[in-house]
């Protein structure tokens, strides 16, 4: 018989392998000051493209005063408890009545943590009889919700409707000998592509096919629709929706999370939902900041707008000057190159070092092999001069990038990493 850990001594994963270069500067960075679209890495002053905080609200003086006069009135514990035994309050209930109508909703629950209340929320919905079919991009809270699943499981193409109704023909089937039921599951933004999910489509397919609609909209709401209630309403199909999540994470720059649907569907999950049955309510000073978030969207709609001002002048930008973003339909910008991991480690450095620029890097596993994701996030507090310096940036790290530059760095940089 093996010991347990053989396999972590032996093989630390396709991220873990490369700790030791990477931990500190290209995973596991330290971001200092004010959350702003300015902060500090390492001593010096970058124009940060990777802190979710869409409108701007972080270091919103509104907000820091409202967060620290509640973190005085209820301290961090309060209340303590369950929400069903003893962490219940009025607060948490207008929290959810005030959510529930601005997605425009029945009724809506609080989550402690979206990760968390995404897993919770599928293992509620579904039994064994049941089958889910979801987009093969979803994001992990979502396959790991599904992985709880008892019954079957199919997997979509990405955003392909023609797809999609293979896989609900087969669910069709199944469900008819199990006697259970079918949800499909899609994200209203993909955080990583930038892409809306395909709502109105996967809505029509309702005509022919029976299932229930559950979207996670972490990076819609607050972002798209003309109120700003997420990517349903962007493309006029919110009423479908059948359980609307979203987090507190992205546009609220909060702790948190909350789901959405008829009343008797909320008046389930709240009796069902294991992680909010058995875990602490959420934070008083957290529900009472949410509060004056959620009126701040509702009640000053420029936010939303100097967001898109930064989103459509960085997106246009990169455009003309020939990069790559895909197709996204949202605030993620993605920027894609071509390179190895070694040559996306000595382009990275060299942005930050050199061009005071710092933004996400994604490579393999989570792209294919020979791609660099530049994923970057733009906020209402960049202004449009960070956007002209970020493009200058741009241009020149993609240079380097296809005349060797990084290529021939990256030796030295790995070297100097302690390869």
């Amino acid at each position: 018989m093996k010991d347990l850990f053989e396999k972590i001594y032996k093989d630390k994963g396709p991220l873990g392998k490369w700790a030791a270069q990477a931990e500190g500067y290209f995973v596991f960075p330290k971001l200092e000051g004010e959350i702003s679209n300015r902060m500090k890495f390492q001593g010096k002053e970058v124009i940060t493209w990777s802190i979710n905080d869409y409108l701007g609200l972080a270091n919103h003086p509104e907000v820091r005063k409202v967060d620290a006069e509640a973190a005085l009135k209820y301290g961090s514990a309060y209340p303590m408890g369950a929400r069903m035994m003893s962490g219940h309050t009025e607060l948490h209930e207008q929290l959810q009545n005030e959510l529930a109508a601005f997605v425009k909703k029945d009724a809506a629950y609080l989550l402690n943590f979206g990760y968390q209340g995404m897993v919770s929320t599928i293992d509620a919905l579904v039994s064994k009889d049941d089958i889910i079919v979801y987009d093969v991009d979803a994001h992990a809270c979502i396959i790991d919700g599904v992985r709880l699943h008892m019954g079957k499981r199919f997997t979509y193409k990405h955003n392909d409707v023609a797809s999609l109704e293979k896989n609900l023909e087969r669910a069709t089937k199944m469900a008819e000998q199990t006697g259970g039921g079918i949800l499909v599951i899609s994200e209203g933004v993909f955080g990583m592509r930038g892409e809306q999910g395909r709502l109105k489509e996967i809505v029509e397919l309702k005509k022919k096919y029976n299932f229930r609609l559950f979207v996670d909209d972490a990076h819609g709401f607050g972002t798209l629709g003309a109120t700003g209630a997420g990517a349903g309403e962007e493309q006029g199909v919110q009423d479908d929706i059948d359980v609307y999540f979203a987090t507190f994470a992205k546009s609220m720059a909060s702790t948190g999370a909350f789901i959405a649907a008829d009343q008797e569907v909320i008046d389930y999950l709240k009796y069902n939902l294991r992680s909010q049955m058995f875990a602490k309510s959420l934070q008083m000073q957290l529900v009472v900041g949410a509060l004056k978030r959620l009126d701040m969207l509702r009640t000053m709609p420029e936010l939303k707008k100097n967001l898109w001002t930064i989103v459509n002048a960085l997106q246009t930008g990169l455009k003309e000057r020939g990069f790559d973003i895909g197709t996204t339909q949202s605030c993620v910008t993605p920027v894609y190159l071509n390179g190895s991991i070694p040559e996306a480690m000595a382009l990275v450095r060299d942005l930050r070092e050199n061009y005071g620029i710092f933004c996400s890097i994604v490579v393999y596993p989570v792209i294919p092999k020979g791609l660099i994701l530049l994923r970057m996030i733009p906020t209402a507090t960049h202004t449009l001069e960070d956007v002209a310096e970020t493009l200058d940036a741009f241009d020149a790290i993609r240079e380097r990038l296809t005349n060797g530059t990084y290529k021939r760095m990256s030796a030295s940089v790995m070297k100097a990493m302690g390869e």
